[in-house]
């Protein structure tokens, strides 16, 4: 399923004072613009999952800032939603969210780490979302065990997950160290391959291992053109400034370092929040598995 879409500029304006970290901050502004730019996509994910009625009670675990929460409200509002995540940060961001919408009934907020062995109480939820966080758990077996005995009898549970971080530049970009972002990807990849094995598993023999039937497969390539979009100009600078704070950035030479320095201050011309070639491309797998 390929999804194009032009995004028109607009404005947007995240603040954020809530004391987290300076890496906590970047990732919940990426959190927040990957919400907005890919919304209908996700919407096309929500619309998509088979489900035999509209679920009651949904459990998103690892809900960062409540891409997934909302989402899941939009398309079924008389739900509640238990939002599960380690950051206090993001936690306090969501329920900022549902106040302003007016769907803070609706939702629940929960701090917890699943590598844990002890859950908190979850509750017995129809549906249970995991959107770009399976691959984080330290020992993905047994938290599909554990879910599997949390679900309610023929509830459903969604896992997506992305084969690798958004693109932004042209191929031939930026003009003075052409494929620039491409040797950053292959840097990240190699340092994700070490601390996050499971990231791009295919994740549908480890659902039928932990004894879910799983009911539907899907893979969604999205390319939004950014013509100058403001918000995609600042997706693009945060998701780059992250790895330029991450160790894989030191595998880059030093004129590919340079470079991406130019690209990341906004004082320079080529700023990445200057030009207007940038897009979003991405491909995400979601598998939609129901407990029998």
């Amino acid at each position: 399923m390929t999804q194009t879409h032009q995004h028109t500029p607009h404005d947007h304006t995240h603040q954020h004072h809530h004391g987290h970290g300076y890496d906590d901050g970047i990732q919940a502004e990426i959190l927040d613009l990957d919400a907005e730019i890919l919304a209908e996509h996700t919407a096309s994910i929500t619309a998509w999952l088979p489900l035999r009625t509209a679920p009651r009670r949904i459990v998103d675990l690892g809900c960062g800032t409540g891409a997934g929460t909302f989402a899941l409200l939009d398309r079924f509002p008389q739900a509640h939603v238990t939002a599960v995540d380690t950051s206090a940060g993001h936690l306090q961001l969501l329920r900022e969210k549902a106040g302003a919408r007016g769907v803070e009934e609706h939702v629940h907020t929960v701090r917890a780490d699943l590598d844990t062995a002890a859950w908190p109480d979850l509750g017995t939820p129809d549906l249970v979302w995991a959107s770009a966080s399976m691959h984080h758990m330290a020992d993905p077996g047994r938290v599909l065990r554990t879910l599997h005995e949390l679900l309610a009898p023929g509830g459903l549970f969604a896992v997506v997950e992305l084969s690798g971080l958004p693109r932004f530049l042209p191929e031939n970009a930026p003009e003075n160290r052409p494929g620039l972002e491409e040797r950053c990807h292959t840097a990240a990849d190699r340092l994700h391959a070490a601390h996050l094995p499971h990231r791009g598993a295919d994740w549908g023999p480890m659902l039928t291992t932990a004894g879910f039937a799983v009911e539907g497969e899907r893979t969604l390539t999205v390319h939004i053109e950014g013509g100058g979009d403001d918000a995609i100009g600042r997706y693009a600078h945060g998701s780059l400034q992250r790895f330029r704070g991450s160790a894989a950035a030191a595998e880059l030479d030093p004129e590919d370092l340079a470079a991406l320095d130019e690209l990341l201050d906004t004082d320079r011309p080529h700023s990445l929040l200057r030009r207007g070639d940038l897009s979003v491309r991405t491909e995400r797998t979601v598998w939609a598995a129901r407990r029998p």
